[in-house]
């Protein structure tokens, strides 16, 4: 059906004709061999598609096109193949994929519709236009206009608003929460055997859900035992409940009534019929990272039922599947990152920054990566080595590896290495968080769209903008700098 020669040593666009230009093509689906063809080299020769640096499943290939409309179609491990999320038809070589590039030079097709028929979470568009100018690549990025922008926001703030809580609650599942007498120690230990991060707390005097326990609660509870001693131990630990914890954090943060006593912090929730606008509020406004989705029939909120607890992770695949067939409706999604104020970025040489992106080098102790998450107010911290290249992150989430053989009750904070604690998730499960999907790159010229998609897979909480070829770190984005740029 189609030429069968395959020319894997040819680099792909070597010589660029007058009148044409150079379009990356992207296959997002993985393989051990992967090869194009199509109508653009007149189907004569296979080009051999290289691993994305950072991203061994996505394989691309630069080639010249004349403008015009083209078919091409893929040749994986020895298979024809065809995206069946990019555009395609069927043709005499059968099911192929499609590309309209206009005869205006300056059209830039990633900004179209018809090239990102769909959304689905699993696509990596790295699609991108170039010219040739002086012998040099340029990349031609898309432009928004400032309307176009506000449109996208309206739309996307409409659609939240007009969904429900409900929305998020899946067919099946399980939401562990704990009751506030347990003791922080076993506490510990479930959060880390469920493979969850965090749990709703349940007070059976009240009779209602006061709190929740978090991943940090257990970085300041082993800082603050490690400040009386060398070494951990579980029995400080087991003098410790969660209700006993929550009122000395209170007193450690200065939370006092008008009486002096310790008021610990309210539950922030939600209710089913709260629309998904005002729960990403609620997480936004608050600086949490989910909130429980409580139902109570009764006026007085008694016998309240804990149905799911909401995230942003959770709201943005709700916009991905109701925008998946309409994307052209949304051009703010096609803009560069490095284009609008989103993220945090490592500031130039001479240029300031009101917020500088932390990192951490391997050989960096434990309690130095603890505090630094305290401190600077966030979630993860890019690992990097001498060249600040990427190497892994710490999370929050990773203290509760400490619970695997009761590692906290024989270690030092200041002696054991980042480097070490990682290891310890690295030989552990976490349902919640797969290690292979830990450090999710892009590149500061990716699109809102692309980066998006890097947080449909499981566990994902940031994706770290990288320099191409070397991974050396240039950002940090967080689901919460993105909802904030949209809702803004």
């Amino acid at each position: 059906m189609f030429a069968s020669r395959m020319d894997s040593g040819r680099e792909a666009g070597g010589g660029v004709a007058a009148g044409t230009v150079l379009m990356r093509f992207v296959w997002p689906h993985g393989g051990r061999s992967v090869l194009i063809t199509g109508s653009f080299n007149g189907w004569g020769e296979l080009v051999a598609m290289a691993p994305v640096e950072g991203c061994p499943r996505v394989f691309q290939a630069i080639c010249s096109i004349t403008p015009g409309y083209h078919l091409y179609k893929f040749y994986v491990d020895g298979e024809w193949r065809y995206d069946e999320h990019q555009s395609w038809v069927t043709s005499e070589y059968g099911l192929v994929n499609t590309l309209l590039f206009p005869m205006d030079a300056n059209h830039n097709p990633t900004a179209g519709s018809e090239l990102h028929a769909n959304m689905e979470l699993d696509n990596e568009h790295f699609r991108r236009v170039v010219h040739v100018s002086d012998g040099t690549l340029n990349e031609v990025l898309p432009t928004v206009s400032e309307a176009g922008v506000q449109a996208s926001r309206h739309r996307i703030s409409v659609f939240l608003s007009t969904q429900t809580a409900y929305e998020l609650l899946p067919k099946s599942g399980k939401v562990v929460a704990l009751d506030v007498d347990l003791p922080v120690k076993q506490a510990f230990h479930i959060l880390y055997e469920q493979g969850v991060p965090m749990a709703p707390l349940w007070d059976f005097s009240r009779g209602q859900f006061v709190g929740v326990l978090s991943a940090l609660d257990f970085i300041l509870i082993l800082r603050e035992l490690g400040n009386h001693g060398s070494n951990l131990t579980e029995e400080e630990l087991d003098t410790h409940t969660i209700a006993a914890w929550k009122e000395g954090k209170a007193y450690l943060n200065r939370q006092f009534d008008g009486q002096g006593r310790a008021v610990t912090r309210q539950l922030i929730y939600a209710g089913p019929y709260d629309n998904l606008k005002e729960v990403a509020l609620k997480i936004l406004q608050n600086d949490v990272c989910t909130v429980p989705i409580i139902h109570s029939s009764s006026d007085d909120g008694s016998f309240p039922q804990l149905l799911h607890l909401a995230s942003l992770s959770g709201i943005l695949k709700c916009i991905f599947r109701y925008f998946r067939h309409v994307s052209g409706s949304l051009p703010v999604l096609q803009l560069p990152i490095c284009s609008i104020p989103l993220g945090t970025w490592v500031p130039k040489i001479g240029e300031s920054n009101g917020r500088p992106l932390a990192m951490l080098r391997p050989s960096a102790s434990l309690s130095a990566a603890l505090n630094l998450l305290i401190h600077a107010q966030v979630s993860s911290i890019p690992i990097v080595d001498d060249n600040d290249s990427l190497l892994d992150i710490y999370c929050r989430s990773d203290i509760t590896a400490l619970a695997k053989d009761r590692v906290y009750t024989h270690i030092n904070l200041n002696e054991m290495t980042i480097h070490q604690a990682l290891q310890l998730g690295q030989d552990s499960f976490y349902p919640y968080e797969l290690r292979s999907q830990r450090c999710q790159m892009c590149l500061r010229s990716d699109s809102l769209f692309q980066v998006m998609e890097r947080f449909g897979n499981p566990g994902v909480r940031q994706v770290i903008i990288v320099e191409a070829g070397s991974k050396r770190v240039e950002g940090i984005v967080t689901l919460s700098d993105i909802f904030r740029f949209l809702l803004s």
